[in-house]
């Protein structure tokens, strides 16, 4: 509960003081700054999850004939992914391993950019230092998601403070009892499947084909996607939780220069994809941005991107980091 009061008390700071999307990035500098003075916070948990399947509905909801056929379009796109996650690992790596010290394995999963769940995971089975690692990658979502906000106003002129959807009043109740019966059903059947992402391609696949047959014409209301940003953000912050800021300190920097060289590498395909008109540029933009699947939809909706285009490429891009992590626990197992 008190996590909760926190992220709400971010909410109404940030709406108060005009400040944009005030129930992504409130919650999520409020937990920050809450968890940096010693608060015991906890995670979203199952909650969180439960709320996770609102941006899969919501990319699901966007796949109509139309988008399916362009599909192929996507591939040349889809092609610079691996590329992408390949120059990550030759300049991201020597910088935390050569620049700042970190052992290989430490190194490596940090590195990578792929989801923080899945790279803690790996990067503990391989021997990585959790703290380092848990630290690199919650300060690399934080960082990115905290950016890219202001990119999308300045650059592509997206208001901020536009409602992300209708409002639950203007669906009609039978489309959002299919919205949470996709949502929550895709999730569990993906779960139980063991497909990677279940939270979010689970009901992707399941609101899509509810879409295709016409059973589903609006995207999920206002009201569940600022639910959906509400625990995302306070997730984000409340990794935080039990960091001292000594230990922040000697770290930070590192977290700070690993971000910041991803968000270059990352402009480099962003310009690349939309100078060669591939793509148009903000769609390019959030979906070259690993700045985390589920941020980087909420972002999707808020700037009326390609959602299909901007879910594709970071499904591919988490695949083919999680692919090579039991490699990588293989080869540094090796005497």
């Amino acid at each position: 509960m008190a996590t909760l009061a926190i992220a709400g008390l971010g909410v109404t700071v940030f709406s108060l003081a005009g400040l944009p999307l005030p129930f992504l990035l409130g919650p999520m500098f409020a937990c920050l700054g809450f968890a940096l003075l010693g608060a015991r916070l906890q995670g979203p948990g199952v909650i969180g999850t439960m709320f996770r399947t609102v941006l899969g509905v919501a990319a699901g909801s966007a796949i109509s004939p139309d988008v399916v056929s362009q599909v192929p379009d996507m591939l040349r796109s889809l092609a610079l992914v691996p590329f992408f996650v390949g120059i990550i690992a030759l300049t991201a790596y020597p910088l935390l391993h050569s620049v700042f010290g970190y052992d290989r394995v430490t190194s490596y999963y940090g590195a990578m950019p792929g989801g923080f769940q899945d790279m803690v995971v790996y990067g503990e089975e391989a021997g990585a230092n959790m703290r380092v690692l848990s630290l690199i990658h919650a300060t690399r979502v934080l960082l990115l998601v905290s950016l890219a906000p202001f990119a999308l106003s300045q650059i592509w002129g997206v208001d901020l403070s536009a409602l992300p959807g209708v409002p639950a009043s203007a669906i009609p109740a039978r489309e959002i009892a299919l919205m949470v019966a996709a949502g929550l059903g895709g999730w569990l059947i993906a779960k139980r499947l063991g497909i990677f992402g279940a939270s979010i391609i689970g009901p992707l696949v399941v609101t899509a084909c509810l879409s295709l047959l016409g059973l589903i014409t609006h995207r999920p209301p206002a009201e569940m996607v600022w639910a959906a940003q509400f625990f995302i953000g306070l997730g984000v912050g409340a990794r935080y939780a039990g960091v001292s800021l000594l230990e922040l300190r000697h770290t930070l920097l590192a977290a700070i220069t690993n971000g910041l060289l991803l968000a270059a590498v990352s402009g480099v395909f962003i310009a690349g994809v939309a100078i060669l008109g591939i793509a148009p540029g903000l769609d390019a933009f959030l979906a070259f941005l690993p700045g985390g699947q589920g941020e980087m939809v909420v972002l999707s909706i808020i700037a009326g991107a390609d959602l299909t285009y901007v879910v594709l490429h970071h499904v591919f891009r988490l695949v083919l980091v999680i692919t090579c992590a039991p490699v990588a626990i293989k080869l540094f197992r090796q005497p």
